[in-house]
């Protein structure tokens, strides 16, 4: 008998199952646009939802382990990974209906959600679109908190980025690149820490198909000023919705004071903070991940939703729905 094949995860160096992660790649189209998602396991569906330039890949050494009591589902959103980049709405609403429409494709009628930083904004945009498809939230170094956000990408956002994102694949510039992560490494920057991974999503952007779709997608949330879209007006609107928030101490793009907001903005909202991780926290410390996420899902109920609960947190509005936050659950985790 053979083993199971394994190969090195590119992120952490360490021996994961090829069976696991590229064996589950399919395609669907949807509205004319070939989709590629992951999915994987049984049970309740749990919706991995990835960032902005990355793809489902991102999940790898952690689809295997939720798929043994969940079924998993991780697309490739639309002008990213084996997904169709056409030129189309990249737009967190459309990202969000998208979601819905895969969801609907494949019979599912409830998720819970885990979003990482573009996805943790789609995941938010998908619970306000569509509660009654909601059962949880876990918004993981999720953008629309605040302003702040690495000035790296409010660079890539300006006239221009198609060239800066084509330098970077020139012969040579990756032994560059790769000697400056080495210094910020060495120097201990909290850049130094996502560097690598960062890196990696510029390796994802093969053309000028794929980079178009990139800037298109960033441009919709970040501009020079930094980032556009926020959740903080209608944070009050996820009463009744479980939400785990988690974040690296150190995270480098999305800082991790956006989390202490994100907190004290969403009633009954719990986080948990890794010390020493930057913006993939789930790349840095996996298994602590999982556990806290099975955990999370394992210990409550899903979200209920009621049309005249809605109309009323719409009726009176952020302040006059937002309960007092002191006794939420904040914790750190090392």
């Amino acid at each position: 008998m053979f083993d199971t094949p394994r190969e090195l995860s590119p992120r952490t160096g360490r021996l994961r199952s090829v069976a696991d992660t590229d064996a589950e790649l399919h395609y669907h189209v949807v509205h004319g646009y070939r989709r590629a998602y992951r999915i994987a396991g049984s049970g309740p569906a749990v919706l991995l939802i990835h960032g902005i330039g990355d793809s489902s890949a991102t999940w790898a050494e952690l689809i295997p382990g939720l798929a043994r009591k969940h079924t998993v589902i991780a697309p490739d959103l639309l002008g990213h990974g084996a997904s169709d980049k056409p030129r189309a709405d990249y737009s967190v609403a459309a990202y969000a209906n998208g979601m819905r429409d895969l969801l609907g494709v494949l019979g599912i009628e409830r998720a819970t959600l885990v979003g990482h930083s573009l996805g943790g904004g789609v995941a938010m945009q998908f619970a306000y679109q569509f509660p009654e498809r909601t059962e949880r939230l876990v918004l993981v170094s999720t953008g629309g908190v605040g302003r702040e956000v690495n000035p790296v990408l409010r660079a890539v956002s300006l006239p221009g980025a198609d060239l800066m994102l084509s330098s970077l694949r020139l012969p040579g510039m990756r032994l560059q690149s790769n000697a400056v992560i080495q210094l910020m490494q060495l120097l201990g920057t909290d850049l130094g820490l996502d560097a690598a991974d960062l890196l990696n999503l510029v390796d994802g952007l093969p053309d000028a198909t794929a980079r178009s779709a990139f800037i298109r997608t960033l441009r919709a949330v970040v501009d020079w000023r930094g980032q556009v879209v926020t959740m903080l007006d209608r944070c009050y609107l996820v009463q009744g919705m479980p939400t785990l928030l988690l974040w690296g101490s150190r995270d480098s793009v999305v800082p991790v004071e956006h989390a202490h907001r994100a907190h004290t903005a969403m009633p009954g909202s719990r986080l948990e903070v890794f010390e020493g991780a930057g913006h993939f926290p789930f790349h840095s410390d996996p298994r602590r991940f999982l556990e806290l996420v099975e955990d999370f899902i394992e210990s409550t109920p899903p979200g209920s939703w009621s049309a005249d609960q809605w109309r009323e947190l719409l009726r009176s509005g952020r302040d006059g729905a937002l309960p007092d936050t002191g006794g939420a659950d904040e914790r750190s985790a090392t």
